[in-house]
């Protein structure tokens, strides 16, 4: 018997490029951005704040996971900026894996037609550089499935 391979659908690769609108960070939908003690230690020291004190105001535990808190009112990342007409993130430098990974997020990536509603509400998607099939597995990776 021979199994046959196939090749995903975005093997050709998909196009992305940050159009710095801040949506795959903002509500209205409440969300999860899911951080490990390693993410946790480096965006601890980019706030300039202790590990425990991290927690204590940024972190949720959601069953044995953790994620970071959004704000109340918009369900936005709470590190999500916007300022004189410019989003932006205090912490980018240090973003968890997740938020580098966007937007190839397994549940973009099932099929077309999701990653053409991410394309829908993300500027980004479809346009800019085109990553191959392993960045885009790479990254992929990054995430929780």
């Amino acid at each position: 018997m021979k199994l046959f391979h196939r090749e995903p659908w975005y093997a050709g690769g998909l196009a992305f490029e940050c159009a710095q609108c801040g949506r795959c960070c903002a509500g209205p939908d409440e969300g999860y951005v899911w951080v490990s003690d390693a993410e946790i230690a480096l965006l601890a020291k980019a706030v300039g704040v202790g590990q425990g004190e991290f927690r204590r105001q940024y972190v949720r535990h959601v069953g044995a996971h953790m994620s970071l808190i959004e704000d109340k009112r918009t369900n936005d990342c709470i590190f999500l900026t916007r300022e004189n007409g410019k989003v932006g993130c205090k912490v980018y430098t240090a973003r968890p894996a997740q938020c580098r990974a966007w937007p190839f997020w397994h549940a973009n990536l099932a099929d077309v037609d999701c990653w053409c509603d991410a394309a829908a509400r993300c500027p980004g998607i479809n346009r800019g550089s085109v990553f191959g099939r392993d960045e885009i597995e790479l990254r992929q990776s990054w995430t929780r499935a």
